[in-house]
This record gives C-alpha cells, structure tokens and sequence, in this order.
C-alpha cells in the first residue's frame, strides 16, 4: 500500500513540475501578443487584403468564404511573410478541411493562421468555459498533448491524432468517470453549434456564450453533484486504461462527446457508412469525425503507445529520470535533467522524430499556439529565466495558469486546441 502511494506522489509531482514547464508564464503571453500585433501589421500592408481581417468586424453578417478563396488569401500571407523574413518552417496546408498556413515566428512559438475560422474559435471558447466547472481538465489535456506528442501520435498529417480529438478523448474520459468529473456536453450546449452561427455575428456568439454560461453555473451550483478528487496522475492512469483497447472497441463504437457515450456504429444512421478507423464525433458539429485522418495502422501505434506507458506508470520501481521522458519530449525534458535524457525506446520499430510543436486551448484568432517548442530551443534570456523560475518552485506546489496580460486587441483571448486539418 505504501508503494503504491509512494509511486502515485512521485508521479503527481513528476507531473505538476512538467505542467509548470509547459504553463506560459507572463513573458510567454507577453511575446505571444507581440507575435500577433506583428502578423496583424503585416496582413494591414498587403493591398490586396487591406479589407479583409483575420477577425470579423463587430456588426457584420457570418460569411462562409469558399475553400478557394481561402487559399488565395492565405497564398498572399504567404508571400509576404516570405518577403518580410524572420518566419520558420513555413508551411501552407492548402488541402485541409480548413486550410491553415502554418509557421514558427519570434521566440519559437509555432502558429497557426486560417481565415474565417468561426467554428473553430467558437468550440475554442467552449473548451475554454468547460474548465470553469472542474480546473483538472485544461491540466489533463495538457498533460495529454505533451505525453501524445512526446510519443509522435499527436500529427494528423502522419494518420494519427489531432490536437482537438485528444481534448474530446480526455472530455470523454472525465465524463465517463464514476463520479463523472464532467457532464455529457449537450447539457452545456444542446444542439449543433455549426447550425447556429448564422446572422449576425456577435449576436450569434452571444446566444451561444449565454446559453453555455448558464448551464455550467446550473451546473456547478448543484450541490448534489457527487465530486470525483482524483488526483492528476490517477487521472492520466485512468485515461490510459480506458483507451488501451482503443483498437478492438473502434471497429464496433464511436466516441460521443455529445451523449458522453460510446455509441453502436451500425445502429448509428448519421455515422454511416463506416468508412474511418476511428470515430470521435465533434460535439459542436455532428456527424463530424474529429479523428477522421487516423489510419488503421497508426491505430494500432497509438494503442501500443498507450499500453507501454501505462505498464512504465504502473510498475514497482520508477524514478523522475525514468518518469519524464515517458510523459515528456526533450524539449521539455531538458529543463529537467541536464543532459537530456532521450526517451526509452518503447517499441524498436517506432524510429525517432522530432515533435511537432502543438497548442493548447489559450489561443487569439491568429492561433500563436501554447508554449509547447519543437526542438529544445535557443531561447531568449528572458525566457530562460522564466522557466528556471518555474521549475524553482516548491514542487508540492499545485500548478498555476498564470494570467495573461491585458491583449492589445478587444478580442477575447481564447485557450485553443490545435485547429483541425
């Protein structure tokens, strides 16, 4: 018993010392702003796009411009990144649901930039008021990202999962808990949200914002509401064990965030035909699979992912040396240790990449994505001591948001999940 609680704190500490790594602190929203002041000039001095913003003006009817028309706008972003300098790996996804011009900027932050992209801000927003009703969720999928990408599963374009499908799958797990930490998600918005973002904009979003707001102060007021005080790392434990045989159930059920239950694909008339390996249905779009880019064989990679890190979790003998690198990339891992210490090779057939860089749900419109760097970077001074204060504190210390300073725009800043593709 006391081995078993010896190994479940370290592994609460282990975790709440990676959170305060990958957390930003005041000077990451600091540049995040700055990065987003900077694409905004930039966009204002293409002629051809003086009228148009990333952001819909205040007052103005919801537009659906086509794909096309999209790409153009984006192609002359493009352009004019490539003539200012300064952007890395520039990369324009022009055949995406949505298209999306993808690149790094000052201080390693990796962004991304689509037009128009109402829907995805709104079930950004969701996500965001979501955490007002139990905090271990934004932790969760933080945690989850991290952990996802430190094992190469957190790329669609390689077939596995999106950033917004991980956030579904940790909704999922959190509302099928016993007590459920969260409720099935038609109980905060009941209906299809794509259906009802038409007519004037702010008056759109309005609605949607009341009727959410009001049903998770319902909600939370319910004090007969049984509360779930499971720690993070029990949390994550969990979420590995419900997924392990992620494989076998996905051929016969879909995830239904909506419902807050796996649903019978056959008997399912608006997921017909099956034609996908996986199937995690948008709660904000349905029938929309969020997980429509997973492959049968990666698959079967990210279920393999999931078992070997639980048996690491679970076993008798661990130590941080041996926790961080399973729940972290090296460029996390390296604030840690020094040198870094590489992943354990959990199976021989996986080679090495490097980690795409991800966002987590805090995003402006231009979609800076959270802290979360690609290779351990070479960083600014200031930034170097803001993690080395981070990692100074005490770490029984629970994990903290720190809170953004005010945004230069009258935009609401938005915790985002990384856009689909």
């Amino acid at each position: 018993m006391n081995r078993t609680m010896n190994r479940y704190n370290l592994l609460d500490l282990t975790i709440r010392d990676i959170l305060r790594v990958i957390n930003p602190s005041n000077d990451d929203w600091s540049f995040r702003f700055q990065m987003i002041n900077e694409i905004r000039a930039i966009v204002g001095s293409i002629e051809n796009l003086r009228d148009i913003s990333i952001e819909l003006q205040n007052g103005t009817y919801i537009s659906s411009p086509g794909k096309k028309h999209k790409q153009s706008v984006l192609q002359e972003v493009l352009k004019a990144f490539r003539k200012k300098g300064g952007f890395r790996k520039l990369k324009f996804i022009a055949n995406a649901r949505v298209p999306i011009l993808k690149f790094e900027g000052s201080y390693n932050i990796s962004c991304d930039i689509s037009i128009n992209n109402l829907s995805g801000q709104m079930k950004s927003k969701i996500l965001f008021w979501i955490n007002e009703i139990d905090g271990r969720f934004r932790d969760l999928v933080m945690l989850v990202k991290e952990w996802a990408k430190a094992h190469h599963i957190n790329d669609s374009k390689s077939g596995t999962l999106n950033s917004y499908s991980l956030s579904l799958l940790v909704i999922f797990h959190l509302q099928t808990l016993v007590p459920a930490i969260l409720p099935p998600l038609r109980e905060i918005y009941p209906g299809n949200m794509i259906d009802d973002l038409t007519g004037v904009r702010t008056v759109a979003e309005k609605n949607i914002e009341d009727i959410c707001a009001a049903n998770i102060h319902r909600i939370r007021s319910d004090r007969s509401r049984l509360i779930n005080r499971s720690t993070l790392s029990a949390l994550f434990i969990s979420f590995l064990t419900k997924f392990a045989d992620i494989c076998s159930r996905a051929s016969t059920q879909g995830i239904c965030p909506y419902s807050g239950q796996l649903e019978d694909i056959h008997t399912n008339m608006r997921w017909l035909p099956r034609t996908y390996a996986l199937f995690v249905e948008d709660p904000f779009e349905q029938p929309a699979n969020t997980a429509r880019t997973v492959s049968s064989n990666q698959l079967i990679r990210i279920s393999q992912a999931i078992q070997a890190t639980h048996g690491i979790l679970v076993a008798a003998n661990q130590d941080r040396t041996c926790l961080i690198p399973v729940l972290a990339g090296p460029h996390i891992s390296c604030f840690f240790m020094r040198p870094s210490v590489p992943a354990p090779p959990l199976f021989n057939q996986f080679p090495s990449r490097t980690s795409s860089s991800t966002q987590l749900p805090s995003r402006a419109s231009s979609s800076s994505r959270n802290g979360h760097r690609t290779h351990p970077p070479q960083r600014k001074k200031t930034q170097d001591s803001s993690q080395d204060k981070r990692l100074d504190k005490r770490p029984t210390e629970p994990s903290k948001s720190p809170t953004p300073p005010p945004s230069t725009s009258q935009k609401q800043q938005v915790w985002r999940p990384r856009s689909e593709s």
